[in-house]
């Protein structure tokens, strides 16, 4: 298929002017039907948008800085969430990546994740893909080793004792060097039977995908999976997802919002069957023919697979996976069905086994008949 870069730019530009939505706390609203919520609530799910360190809730972050004699400049964990108050991408990493100054030892990594497996179990999440970003860590001198045996560790306990599965995903930090990049990746890559992918983060602005393209590929001789952040409303936002579409071949895209504005490339990831891991506390709206669109509701519309997922919960006024589906149900008028769409899709992308594949599926299935949904 051919594709005109010029339209594609040019609505890239279009999209530059509608702001981020900021970034506040949203739950699902009092007045959602009890059964809808309890719908959503018990619903299997699978997650593969979580940050691992956009998990660490401020208790945790106080609990880890007291064992490891680190001094927060808050009071307080009241103090601490007041000052969660970002209106843009760079605002936001500028307090998420601050957190990270706790996590220092095997142990700090080891109860980070176990407690984000234990909070998607008890959402009946059946599995996750989770992010982590290994440069802030190696960057601030610590051990890549303490990183994955720590998050390796919890991820072997949290399925033996909870029965949730997941896997693990190396983040490239796209707003720093490449060459930060490659060295973060060859000193992962002794690990990389504990990993089952790589993707892209952090701040898009004059960072595309093709900065990464020889990490890509080397990540994929090695035999991983490859993904990427398009994040909404960006700067040449519909020319990077032209280029992981495209140039890369990845194989999931992760929130890629502004797609809705491009038929060209809406046609290509349908030929492709790419997968999109939405954020609705992140994502919001894009500006489609000169109208407000949800993400969501645009995507489904279009036969795009979309999942939900919940980005970095600890940011977020805590909204993980149940909270962000119960988002997405209202703004996007999600019914039932729809929402076991959505569930489907997720488990459908999932990066495992055929065989596993189904043991899930047919757990969403019959949670659907029972409840007489068509699944």
């Amino acid at each position: 298929m051919h594709l005109d870069r010029r339209s594609l730019i040019g609505g890239a530009l279009c999209a530059a002017a509608m702001p981020l939505l900021p970034m506040r706390t949203l739950a699902a609203p009092d007045d959602m039907p009890t059964d809808m919520a309890a719908f959503i609530a018990a619903m299997p799910k699978a997650e593969y948008h979580v940050h691992l360190e956009g998990t660490l809730e401020a208790e945790m972050k106080f609990a880890l800085a007291k064992r490891n004699g680190v001094t927060l400049p808050y009071a307080d964990v009241a103090a601490m969430k007041r000052s969660y108050v970002f209106h843009d991408l760079p605002t936001f990493l500028k307090v998420y990546y601050e957190g990270m100054n706790v996590l220092l030892t095997e142990q700090d990594f080891y109860d980070l994740c176990y407690a984000y497996l234990a909070k998607a179990h008890s959402q009946n999440v059946l599995y996750a893909e989770m992010f982590f970003d290994p440069q802030q860590h190696i960057d601030r001198g610590v051990p890549i080793a303490a990183v994955i045996g720590g998050i390796t560790r919890a991820r072997a306990d949290a399925e033996a004792k909870l029965g949730i599965g997941s896997q693990l995903i190396l983040c490239f930090m796209r707003d720093l060097t490449a060459e930060n990049a490659m060295a973060a990746l060859d000193a992962a890559l002794p690990y990389k039977d504990k990993l089952v992918g790589v993707g892209l983060d952090s701040d898009e602005k004059d960072n595309p995908p093709s900065k990464f393209a020889a990490h890509f590929a080397k990540a994929r001789a090695a035999g991983l999976k490859v993904t990427a952040h398009c994040d909404v409303n960006q700067k040449d936002t519909l020319e990077h997802l032209r280029e992981a579409l495209v140039d890369i071949a990845v194989d999931r895209i992760d929130h890629g919002g502004n797609i809705l504005q491009s038929p060209e490339l809406i046609a290509i990831a349908k030929a492709k069957d790419m997968a999109f891991t939405v954020c609705p506390s992140f994502s919001g709206k894009v500006v489609v023919d000169g109208q407000p669109v949800e993400v969501v509701r645009g995507m489904l519309d279009r036969g795009l697979k979309v999942s939900i997922n919940s980005d970095d919960p600890a940011y977020m006024g805590s909204n993980y996976i149940t909270q962000a589906m119960a988002e997405a149900q209202v703004r996007s008028k999600l019914t039932k069905a729809e929402l076991v769409r959505i569930s489907r899709n997720a488990f459908d992308t999932a990066w495992i086994t055929p065989d596993r594949k189904a043991g899930y599926q047919a757990k969403l299935a019959a949670f659907a008949k029972a409840r007489g949904v068509a699944a």
